[in-house]
């Protein structure tokens, strides 16, 4: 199993004795609560026990594309899914539309490729999104800037020098798919046994990176909407799958919104600038908006952060504190249920006798 990633920190958290008398699997494609996996005995399509699904609290609870699983294999060359082993990452989102509940994307992930075009998906907050979620999962994030064939090499390094200063430190690599020596680049960073995520909106070109990774046109491609200059959709559901140089490669349908969830983590770790400016506020408690001597917004009026980063972590920090609070209200009215079932039933008892 060590071609699927059974290497490293995963092995430290699963041992042999706890799928002793089952099969040990990865979860390489996820098509709403159906899902195909991948055993020492070759690929099967698997569901999860009834009692999985039931016991479940949260969507975080169920299976995900890179989990490992213990299963048990049927005659008919199926399996079932009867838990999911502890992950070393789990990237998540809101769910769109539903307040308090988290959206899973993938699991057990080493290092994100977080994908945007030089077109009309290049979008700095945007990116501050995507890496929040990156910092908040304990996963890597790397920066690729895509379709640079379609601009002069200074406005390339325009857009790289604005990233580098938004996000101090991380990894960049300007590419194309129509420039050789760009791919190259990408191709050096790929490790044996380490999962890799590609995560951006529609249509910036992971789908096409994907398909030259693997060296054949594995994931379906289209080219840009000429109508809207948007992307279409490519990929429709996450899948795995392992190149040919013992890496694992996880790719992600387009992701136009990017909630936040209850993790205020990645954040802080997004912006490690404004979060060290705040050590240096007159107030323990201040909230970098109005404050006397708050030398964060000091540091926006002289201009050594921007006013579109200061603006973008204040709203992520409103979407993180309302995430939280509707999770806390979720989990009180569950609690709340659970004492009233309790009292019906011990009425019932008590007239029954």
């Amino acid at each position: 199993m060590k071609n699927l990633g059974f290497a490293g920190k995963i092995t430290e958290l699963i041992q042999t004795s706890d799928y002793e008398g089952f099969e040990l699997a990865r979860v390489i494609i996820e098509h709403k609560e159906r899902y195909v996996i991948q055993t020492s005995f070759g690929i099967l399509n698997a569901e999860i026990t009834g009692n999985l699904r039931f016991s479940a609290k949260s969507r975080l609870d169920f299976p995900a594309v890179g989990d490992w699983v213990k299963v048990t294999i049927m005659d008919n060359n199926t399996a079932i899914i009867l838990s999911v082993f502890p992950r070393i990452s789990v990237l998540k989102r809101q769910a769109i539309g539903k307040y308090g509940e988290p959206q899973l994307i993938a699991a057990n992930i080493d290092y994100a490729f977080v994908v945007q075009s030089v077109g009309h998906d290049f979008n700095l907050k945007r990116l501050d999104r995507y890496l929040t979620i990156c910092y908040s999962a304990n996963i890597e994030p790397i920066v690729l800037l895509t379709k640079i064939d379609l601009i002069e090499q200074n406005e390339t390094e325009q857009l790289v020098e604005q990233i580098r200063d938004r996000a101090k430190g991380i990894t960049i690599i300007p590419l194309s798919i129509e420039i050789a020596s760009s791919l190259e680049i990408l191709n050096k960073i790929f490790e044996p046994y380490k999962t890799y995520c590609f995560i951006g909106s529609s249509g910036v070109g992971k789908s096409t990176i994907v398909n030259w990774l693997n060296g054949t046109q594995v994931l379906k491609t289209n080219e840009i909407s000429s109508s809207t200059n948007k992307g279409k959709h490519t990929t429709s559901h996450r899948e795995l799958m392992i190149l040919s140089n013992g890496s694992i490669i996880i790719d992600t349908p387009g992701m136009r919104e990017v909630g936040m969830t209850e993790s205020s983590v990645g954040i802080e770790l997004t912006y490690d600038e404004i979060v060290d400016l705040a050590n240096n506020c007159k107030f323990n408690d201040c909230s970098h908006t109005s404050e006397l001597g708050c030398a964060v917004l000091k540091a926006v009026e002289e201009g050594d952060i921007s006013v579109e980063a200061y603006e973008n972590y204040h709203k992520l920090i409103r979407e993180q504190i309302h995430f939280a609070s509707t999770i806390v209200e979720k989990r009180k009215k569950g609690k709340d249920l659970a004492k009233l079932y309790k009292a019906v039933l011990a009425e019932r008892r008590k007239n029954k006798y």
